[in-house]
């Protein structure tokens, strides 16, 4: 192997771990601020004549709901909540919530320390350490599907439930939605998939060079 294709092949995986590095960091902080604000799911009011009708518009993230500026906290406080006091959908719905708390939060810390992991491997440029740094990385956004997933599953459950017990004419003036909150969590879903499979690449081109 010559000296020009030695060091095209340095300036290369240099780019790669970079790149890895800055997925891997806008992957934490997409994360962070997704768990950290309250627009994963929005309820807004549509009626024919807002004089007639109470304004029931709100957002809601993983920890609270906010209504008429207030946020309220103890109506999704699912490890707290009373359970002799729900059907068994809604203790299956509450099982639901306590699952996506745990999960996404834990799949944060997880990349904060993969972050770690990525740039030990990547300083001591060995391939078996940017390759399991990068198995990591897609155990991490395994889980971060695992808990958008189960959040998107537990808002329809709940729309669904609401329909059944107050009617479609219910929610005839009522439009929901997901949030940004939620886009930010798949972002940094994509973002910790491509900082894998950056490290993988990057392993592989370790591997040539030694």
């Amino acid at each position: 192997m010559s000296a020009s294709t030695f060091e095209g092949m340095k300036l290369t995986f240099g780019a790669l771990v970079i790149a890895a590095g800055v997925c891997g960091i806008l992957s934490f902080a997409f994360l962070a601020t997704s768990l950290g604000t309250e627009y994963w799911y929005i309820i807004e009011m549509n009626p024919l004549n807002m004089s007639d009708f109470e304004d029931l518009s709100s957002h809601s993230g993983l920890w609270s709901i906010h209504e008429d500026g207030k946020m309220n906290t103890d109506a999704i406080d699912s490890f707290t909540a009373d359970s002799s006091r729900y059907s068994e959908i809604e203790l299956h719905m509450l099982s639901m919530h306590r699952a996506i708390v745990v999960v996404l939060p834990f799949s944060l810390v997880l990349l904060l320390f993969g972050g770690i992991c990525g740039l030990v491997s990547s300083m001591a440029r060995s391939p078996v350490l940017l390759t399991r740094t990068a198995c990591y990385f897609f155990i991490c956004s395994l889980l971060t599907l695992c808990g958008v997933s189960l959040y998107i599953i537990y808002s329809y459950q709940a729309l669904a439930e609401t329909e059944r017990v107050v009617g479609p004419e219910g929610l005839a003036y009522i439009h929901t939605s997901f949030g940004w909150s939620l886009g930010l969590a798949c972002l940094s879903y994509g973002l910790e998939l491509l900082t894998g499979v950056l490290l993988l690449v990057a392993a592989r081109m370790a591997k040539l060079t030694t």
